[in-house]
């Protein structure tokens, strides 16, 4: 089983960028997905998350920056995010949460820097 994110890079303030994860070996369709991410030197935080039914929820911080979606078909979540700011600089995780008989996953993260 991997969850596999991209689509992270190098913007200046103000920009976007859509990330991508992708389950292998497992599907998506009847869990819950989230995104984390981690700041250097700072612990993981949750980004967003997205319910089987399509509800998105978002940290304080995003502040209607960010939109979660899935395509269940594709086996793939999505983070766009809009007005990207330094802060947000920091590793972006994919992650599956334990759901009944479903371990947990974490995707390999990929790397987001904010920076003019």
């Amino acid at each position: 089983v991997q969850l596999q994110a991209s689509g992270g890079g190098l913007k200046q303030p103000g920009g976007s960028l859509i990330l991508s994860c992708v389950a292998f070996g497992t599907t998506i369709r009847f869990t819950d997905m989230e995104w984390y991410r981690q700041a250097p030197g700072k612990e993981r935080e949750l980004v967003a998350s997205i319910t089987t039914g399509g509800v998105a929820d978002y940290g304080e911080f995003v502040k209607g920056r960010f939109t979660i979606s899935r395509d269940n078909a594709k086996n793939t979540i999505y983070l766009r995010m809009n007005a990207l700011e330094p802060e947000d600089t920091g590793v972006y995780y994919c992650y599956r949460p334990p759901s009944g008989l479903r371990p947990e996953y974490w995707g390999q993260g990929t790397q987001v820097t904010v920076s003019s």
